[in-house]
C-alpha cells in the first residue's frame, strides 16, 4: 500500500523527470536545427528573413 508521502513523493519525481527530458529534448533539438542550417547557408541556400525584402 502506498502511502500518501511515497505518492507526492512519486508524483513530484516524475514530473521533475519529464520537464528535465523535455528540456534535453528542445536544447538537442535547438542544436541539431542549427547544425542543419549552417549546412543549407554553406550549400548557397539563403534564409528568407535574411534577404530583407518586402512579404508580398
Amino acid at each position: 500500500m502506498m502511502t500518501h508521502t511515497a505518492y507526492v513523493a512519486a508524483s513530484y519525481g516524475t514530473a521533475a523527470l519529464t520537464v528535465v527530458a523535455l528540456i534535453l529534448w528542445v536544447w538537442t533539438d535547438g542544436r541539431a536545427r542549427r547544425r542543419e542550417l549552417q549546412a543549407l547557408e554553406k550549400a548557397g541556400i539563403r534564409r528568407r528573413s535574411a534577404q530583407g525584402g518586402e512579404v508580398p
